[in-house]
């Protein structure tokens, strides 16, 4: 090659690194505008609402908003107690999770380990379409079919529950009980140790559950839409991202921890519990916070199921009375509110909203938090 053909071929080279750099920092830039799209909007949805609702903190102050249970934000004085409102929302909540956090971790183990693949291949896309039903379908659900069953039949529903969970969830105590028990035993009783540890634990959770059931026959239901209607429709909606996301985490924990907790001599009880969901912890608190999320912002299903009264049941935790949520507050008063807006009754609305934001981002937090800490913890940091 001349040295003409050289100068060129190095004129190129500059050229198209030139060109690969501008091509670099044009998509570099790209990305991160879109990404920062998604934090503009959380801003722009956080000052939006507190614009709407520091008007009232200032008018009002906090003390009435947060320690008064009266709400009657029509009458004459207006009083805007929302306290009531936040015990029914934490009640919801906190029964929804009751429902969705157990039952989902315990279908995805048994997703993950116990079941075989071409069950799990059956049964995960199922459990997945439950995400699909529309919320505003399981509110008809539980005003049509529900509400009616439990004013009715209360008992007989509470007892068939009772049984319908328990057995499942008895099982699987008693396959991972009896073989954390068993490998305690030396290792030519362990297989003979296991079979009996086993039955002991299901006679023993057996006549539990028969307790149990005999003692739910005996409640009786006053109202049907109340805070146990709408915690198990939540729990249901909150189950598909519960068992999902800690299904994969299970999965990405990887097949090498547990051939090599296996090598060591762990059965699969301790596999599961010592080694498995550990290393999947991250997953599983991140797969908590999705349904805690899911079920502290549903409007639609604690609108129609949970019976809409502003009140602190008695006792706290009665999950038979009717309670109020502030989603179902947000929604059903802000038609009334829009035509005066400006007003303390509109800006309340908004208050409420940012109570609601400020908690979902504090939960956030708390889920990056904790999965950070298991991150550190199994890195040996």
């Amino acid at each position: 090659m001349t040295q003409t053909g050289k100068n060129r071929s190095l004129r190129m080279s500059a050229r198209a690194m030139r060109w690969q750099d501008a091509t670099r920092w044009m998509g570099t830039t790209l990305l991160l505008g879109v990404a920062s799209l998604s934090v503009l909007a959380v801003l722009f949805i956080f000052y939006f609402i507190a614009r709407e609702a520091i008007p009232f903190f200032l008018a009002r102050g906090f003390r009435e908003f947060f320690t008064s249970t009266a709400w009657y934000p029509s009458a004459h004085p207006p009083q805007f107690g929302v306290l009531a409102i936040l015990a029914g929302s934490a009640l919801v909540t906190v029964g929804a999770v009751t429902v969705a956090v157990p039952l989902g971790i315990a279908a995805a183990i048994c997703l993950s380990d116990l079941l075989p693949f071409s069950v799990r291949q059956g049964v995960k896309p199922v459990i997945e379409l439950l995400a699909a039903i529309p919320s505003v379908a399981y509110g008809f659900f539980a005003l049509v079919v529900l509400a009616p069953l439990l004013q009715e039949r209360g008992g007989a529903l509470f007892r068939g529950f009772v049984w319908g969970i328990g057995i499942p969830l008895g099982a699987l105590a008693v396959v991972m009980g009896s073989g954390l028990m068993a490998a305690r035993l030396p290792p030519a009783w362990r297989k003979r140790g296991s079979v009996g540890i086993g039955f002991l634990l299901a006679m023993a959770i057996g006549w539990f559950l028969r307790a149990l059931a005999a003692r739910a026959g005996g409640i009786r239901v006053d109202s049907g839409t109340n805070a146990l209607n709408a915690s198990l429709i939540l729990g249901i909606m909150a189950l598909p991202t519960v068992v999902s996301v800690s299904e994969d985490a299970l999965q990405a924990a990887g097949r090498e921890i547990r051939e090599g907790s296996y090598a060591l001599g762990a059965t699969r009880s301790e596999t599961l519990l010592r080694v498995v969901l550990p290393a999947a912890g991250s997953g599983i608190a991140a797969a908590v916070i999705l349904g805690v999320m899911r079920a502290v912002g549903e409007t639609m299903v604690v609108w129609m199921a949970s019976g809409n009264a502003a009140q602190i049941p008695r006792p706290w935790y009665n999950l038979l009375q009717p309670v109020r949520t502030l989603t179902a507050t947000i929604a059903g008063d802000m038609g009334e509110a829009d035509h005066v807006t400006g007003s303390e009754r509109y800006a309340v609305l908004f208050a409420m909203a940012l109570v609601l934001l400020v908690f979902s981002f504090l939960c956030n937090l708390a889920g990056e938090w904790a999965v950070r800490r298991s991150r550190r913890r199994m890195s040996g940091e």
